[in-house]
C-alpha cells in the first residue's frame, strides 16, 4: 500500500514539474510579444476610460467637464444602449452556433478526405475568410439590394418572397442577411480550428469503440467531440468574441437601421459621427467590459482541463 502512494505520489511530482517547466518556457517564448501588445493596448484602454469621464464634445471644446460615471449611467438608463446589446447578443449566438455547426461538418470533410485533396479543400474552403469583410459586406448587398439584386429571383418560389422583395426594409431580413454574410465569411476559421482539435483525437480511442460495437454516432458523441472539447471551446470564444464585436456589416448593410444597431455601431455613432467623445469613450468601455464578461464565462463554463487535453494524465 505504501508502495503504491509513493508511485502516486512520485507520478504527481513528475507531471508537476513538467507542467511548471512547459509554463515557464512558455512565459519565455510568450513574454516579451504579451508585454508589447499590453503597451500598445493598455494606454488606448486606459484613455478611454479617461475620456469617458468627461463631458467632452469636439463640436464645443471650451465647456469640457468632469461628470464621472455620469456617462456610463446615462448610457445603461437609455433604451437605445439595451437595444443594441440585445441585437449583438442575438446575432453573436445565431451565427456562432451555425458556425459551430457547420464548421465541424466542414473539419470532418477535411479530416477524413484523401491525403491528396486535403490541401485543395482548404484552400477552397479558406477563401471567404480571405476576402476583406468590408468587400464581403458590399457583395452581399449587390446580391440582395432591390435595384441590383438577384437572389430574390432565385427564391421566388418560397412563400412570401418575391423579386420586389426587400430584406433590407424590415428587422428580420436584415438580421437574416447580416447573418448570412458572417457565416459565410467566418465558418472557414472556425472550420480550421476543428480540424486541429480532430488531429489530436487519438486514433487507438476510435478504433477501440468501434471494436466495442460503437456505431458512428456513438463514437462522434462518445469519442470524438469530448476528446477535442478543447479545441471547440477555442473555436466558440475567439469566434464569439469576434462576433460581438460586429461592425462592418452593419454599417455597409443597413447603417443600424431597422434595429440593427449594434454596440460597436453605437459607439461610432456617439463618436465619429455626433463627435461625443464622452459618451462614445464610455460605450467602448462597455463593450470591453462586455467582451471581458464573455471570455470569463465561456472559460468558466467549458471547464476545459488543458493538462488533460495535450496528455497529462
Amino acid at each position: 500500500m505504501s508502495t503504491a502512494s509513493h508511485r502516486a505520489s512520485s507520478k504527481k511530482s513528475t507531471i508537476s514539474d513538467r507542467s511548471r517547466s512547459e509554463r515557464k518556457l512558455g512565459w519565455m517564448l510568450a513574454g516579451p510579444a504579451f508585454g508589447v501588445m499590453m503597451l500598445v493596448t493598455a494606454y488606448p484602454i486606459l484613455q478611454a476610460f479617461y475620456d469617458s469621464l468627461f463631458d467632452n464634445r469636439l463640436t464645443d471644446p471650451g465647456n469640457k467637464a468632469f461628470v464621472g460615471l455620469s456617462n456610463y449611467l446615462m448610457i445603461l438608463g437609455d433604451s437605445l444602449w439595451w437595444q443594441a446589446f440585445g441585437f449583438t447578443m442575438l446575432i453573436t449566438v445565431f451565427t456562432v452556433v451555425i458556425e459551430l455547426v457547420l464548421g465541424f461538418g466542414l473539419a470532418l470533410v477535411m479530416h477524413r478526405a484523401v491525403s491528396g485533396l486535403r490541401p485543395l479543400l482548404r484552400t477552397v474552403i479558406l477563401i471567404p475568410y480571405a476576402i476583406i469583410t468590408v468587400v464581403s459586406a458590399f457583395a452581399w448587398q449587390y446580391a440582395f439590394a432591390l435595384e441590383s439584386g438577384f437572389v430574390q429571383s432565385w427564391l421566388a418560389w418560397l412563400p412570401g418572397i418575391s423579386e420586389n422583395t426587400n430584406p433590407f426594409d424590415n428587422f428580420w431580413g436584415s438580421f437574416l442577411v447580416i447573418s448570412m454574410s458572417e457565416i459565410w465569411k467566418t465558418t472557414p476559421f472556425i472550420s480550421l480550428l476543428l480540424l486541429a482539435g480532430l488531429a489530436q483525437v487519438p486514433e487507438v480511442l476510435q478504433e477501440a469503440a468501434k471494436v466495442d460495437g460503437a456505431t458512428r454516432w456513438q463514437r462522434l458523441w462518445r469519442v470524438t467531440i469530448p476528446n477535442m472539447k478543447a479545441a471547440i471551446m477555442v473555436a466558440v470564444l475567439f469566434r464569439a468574441l469576434d462576433a460581438f464585436r460586429i461592425f462592418d456589416n452593419v454599417f455597409i448593410m443597413t447603417a443600424g437601421a431597422n434595429g440593427t444597431e449594434t454596440v460597436s455601431f453605437l459607439a461610432y455613432r456617439q463618436s465619429i459621427s455626433r463627435l461625443e467623445i464622452g459618451l462614445g469613450s464610455a460605450l467602448s468601455v462597455l463593450l470591453f467590459l462586455s467582451v471581458v464578461i464573455i471570455s470569463f464565462i465561456f472559460i468558466k463554463g467549458f471547464r476545459v482541463d488543458l493538462s488533460q487535453s495535450r496528455g497529462d494524465t
